[in-house]
């Protein structure tokens, strides 16, 4: 099992690289999650993306297997974009394909902004590039301290998915891997999204973007995914219906054949 030490910790990543030998410079794709979920969100997105691209999944700083620094850490946006870039470098990926959702989807967009010569490609899914645009947020840290992260973790699981969006062993893991996560991460984290203003940053983003939204977040309208849009330069838009904020989980398959045919329509297949 791959560990890349990251000060302070470390950070836990796979390379799945299935394509066949015939395919010449396969591209990376990058997956980046967002709060309290870890690298398993991404599975459905493997058999339909790994015919033509090396895959890199990894647990965001804070969850999963990855280092959870703990109370008081000094979270910022740049710590999370290097630990995104310091992965790809160890995958081998001079450039890459980057597909962020939620928290890890705010990254993509920062990381774009700052260093779009890194990416072949940015892929956003369910993400706010204004925190203040984001709802429900700012009262998780209340419901934390009183009731726990695994009464957190159920009422999320709504908030999340439809009734029956997903089978019911995918429910039963990611409520597992969202009741044990780190709650100061979970609560640090949200509180840096929710202070993250991009919009003004947004029209410096250069690479082909696809934005792939949920109809129905609880915590993003579709006005907040229509402005990304807007100020993102030739970006495309693809509204998910019967979707809520777990739309990499609940329409995997779907996102990622979206993704497919967008990088083919781009010609993105190779890259460095």
């Amino acid at each position: 099992m791959p560990w890349l030490e990251r000060e302070p910790g470390s950070l836990y990543y796979e390379v799945t690289d299935l394509t066949p030998p015939w395919v010449e410079n396969p591209g990376t794709v990058v997956f980046c999650h967002g709060v309290s979920t870890t690298h398993g969100i991404w599975s459905t997105w493997l058999p339909v993306l790994a015919d033509q691209y090396r895959l890199v999944r990894f647990d965001t700083r804070g969850f999963g297997l990855s280092t959870a620094p703990g109370a008081g850490f000094p979270w910022t946006l740049d710590l999370l974009v290097e630990d995104v870039l310091a992965v790809a470098r160890a995958a081998g990926a001079e450039t890459f394909h980057l597909v962020g959702e939620s928290l890890g989807g705010t990254v993509a967009l920062a990381l774009a902004i700052t260093h779009g010569d890194s990416l072949d490609s940015l892929t956003v899914c369910s993400a706010a590039h204004r925190g203040g645009s984001i709802q429900r947020a700012g009262e998780w840290r209340a419901y934390i301290e009183q009731h726990g992260m695994e009464a957190w973790s159920r009422m999320m699981m709504d908030l999340r998915f439809h009734d029956s969006g997903v089978p019911a062993p995918v429910a039963e893991w990611f409520h597992r891997e969202q009741a044990a996560t780190s709650a100061d991460s979970t609560l640090d984290l949200a509180d840096l999204l929710l202070s993250t203003d991009l919009t003004a940053m947004l029209p410096r983003i250069t690479v082909p973007t696809l934005i792939l939204a949920p109809n129905a977040s609880p915590f993003i309208s579709l006005e907040v995914f229509l402005e990304m849009h807007r100020h993102i330069p030739h970006s495309e838009l693809q509204v998910f219906a019967d979707a809520r904020h777990g739309l990499v989980c609940s329409h995997g398959a779907t996102c990622a054949q979206t993704l497919k045919q967008f990088l083919a329509r781009r010609r993105l297949h190779a890259s460095g």
